[in-house]
């Protein structure tokens, strides 16, 4: 996806209760039964064949190379706890928020006689459930990067920058040049 949909996913994962398997064997094995005993399919999702996946399963294989174990890991991690995963986005969209904590530049379309030059800004602000709920929504429907930017840059400029209407009037935020975004989310 982009910096934003995986750091989304980064902090949905975080809300899991148990660690996935250690093993490949273990870990492969929770991936066929997920996907109803089809090695094809789990082959296919890895890029690997359908008897390397088998041979997993059996232990005949033990240690997969790194950029197989890595990828083994990213699909098991998608698919593990699903329901605990639901359960924190449905809780960050109903009542607890998101919080956001992000290095970026930060520009502005403001009233005259003041300064509209981006500048890079550290900002963790918590953003209340509508736009937890905006952002899980729009990530579930496909939505594009810059897409993910425009909702976290409007909480960012309705909470941090004009505090809930109470001041800057007008002002409008462009989020741009993203160092690095984290999400949080309460377990």
């Amino acid at each position: 996806m982009g910096i934003l949909g995986d750091s989304l996913d980064k902090a949905v994962a975080g809300t899991s209760t148990r660690p996935i398997p250690k093993s490949a064997g273990a870990q492969m094995r929770f991936l066929v039964r997920h996907e109803k005993g089809s090695t094809r399919v789990v082959a296919e999702r890895l890029g690997i064949s359908q008897r390397t996946v088998e041979r997993y399963i059996k232990e005949q294989i033990r240690r997969p190379r790194k950029d197989l174990a890595a990828r083994l890991v990213a699909e098991v991690t998608k698919d593990w706890q699903p329901r605990v995963r639901d359960r924190a986005k449905k809780k960050a969209a109903s009542t607890a928020g998101i919080t956001i904590e992000t290095r970026a530049r930060f520009g502005f379309t403001a009233a005259p006689g003041t300064t509209d030059d981006g500048r890079i800004r550290l900002i963790t602000q918590h953003l209340p459930p509508a736009y937890a709920a905006r952002l899980f929504d729009a990530q579930t429907a496909g939505a594009t990067e810059q897409q993910l930017q425009n909702i976290a840059a409007e909480g960012l400029q309705e909470i941090y920058f004009k505090d809930r209407g109470r001041r800057a009037d007008g002002l409008m935020v462009e989020f741009t040049d993203i160092d690095y975004v984290e999400w949080g989310l309460e377990s």
